[in-house]
């Protein structure tokens, strides 16, 4: 064995121990993190089995282990190279920690959680790594409910919007209606539009449904990037047709059909409807898109 081979095995040698080591750390680190956020996590599982609008979070993990698994292959290819740029995300997310710990605000301290684990990967194995695992990593994002601040600017809205197209829609049917606020005054009863029927609870679990089912069926960045932008509108158009629905059946039997297990069907089969949509949506897109794009790549290389 020559000098040089000598010296080419050495090398190679020495940057697989520091690859292993390099991994050993960033391993180590993440579940020391895990260890110091615990007390978060936990009540954060808390909030995700008492507050339905949330139940999603539970599979967001388990999901986001399975993305990076399913990249083993790149990962092993991937170069380990630290980087300074980690940094970056560790110092975000020690700001959040420490603003959520004197605010004694919780989507802060949470988001912490994930910036710490995203720093960490970079800093320890660079940033061809991170680019792997980025999917992974941030739709860990999805698992972190959202400010009660920010549920209370943006459901109210969305409950006049629910409102005013179930209104609308008994008039077309020939149902009197009229909405005061939140509130459908029918001829025998009322509809109240409480902050669980604003459709924020299907829109975040419609949002990160449309992202799963891009991510396994779609390959296509504009196609997946449709598909979850078009989650958002879906999702309220059909918890609009879920309060008019409502209303069509409170009118029709009365209050009841406002509680029980009559609204919790109707929940459950406008969430079909609207994961219907979105299958509906993603073949037409698979219909028509392949063929512009066959046609654009021929006019390329003609």
């Amino acid at each position: 064995m020559t000098e040089a081979t000598t010296d080419a095995v050495a090398v190679l040698a020495r940057d697989a121990r520091e690859r292993r080591t390099s991994i050993l750390y960033a391993g180590a680190t993440s579940a020391l993190a895990l260890g110091i956020f615990g007390p978060i996590l936990y009540y954060m599982f808390l909030h995700w089995g008492a507050v339905d609008d949330y139940s999603h979070g539970f599979l967001v993990g388990p999901l986001a282990l399975y993305f990076a698994w399913e990249r083993r292959h790149e990962l092993r290819r991937a170069t380990v190279r630290p980087s300074w740029w980690g940094l970056l995300p560790l110092a975000l997310g020690s700001l959040a920690l420490v603003i959520g710990r004197l605010g004694v605000e919780l989507t802060a301290m949470r988001t912490s959680f994930v910036l710490t684990l995203i720093g960490l990967q970079i800093l320890l194995l660079g940033r061809e790594v991170f680019r792997v695992l980025a999917f992974p990593m941030l739709f860990l994002f999805f698992m972190v409910p959202l400010p009660q601040s920010f549920v209370n600017v943006v459901a109210f809205p969305l409950q006049l919007i629910a409102a005013d197209f179930a209104v609308e829609t008994l008039h077309l049917l020939h149902i009197p209606a009229l909405r005061e606020g939140n509130i459908i005054h029918l001829v025998d009863t009322q509809l109240f539009v409480a902050e669980a029927c604003s459709g924020l609870r299907s829109l975040m679990a419609l949002g990160t449904l449309g992202v799963v089912f891009a991510y396994f069926f779609r390959k296509n960045p504009i196609e997946r990037i449709v598909i979850v932008a078009s989650a958002i509108p879906i999702a309220i158009l059909v918890n609009a047709f879920r309060v008019a629905l409502t209303g069509f059946f409170a009118h029709r039997i009365g209050s009841a059909a406002a509680q029980g297990l009559i609204h919790e069907t109707e929940g459950l089969f406008t969430f079909a409807l609207a994961f219907g949509l979105l299958l509906v949506e993603a073949w037409l897109l698979s219909m028509f898109w392949p063929r512009s794009w066959r046609r654009s790549r021929t006019k390329v290389n003609g």
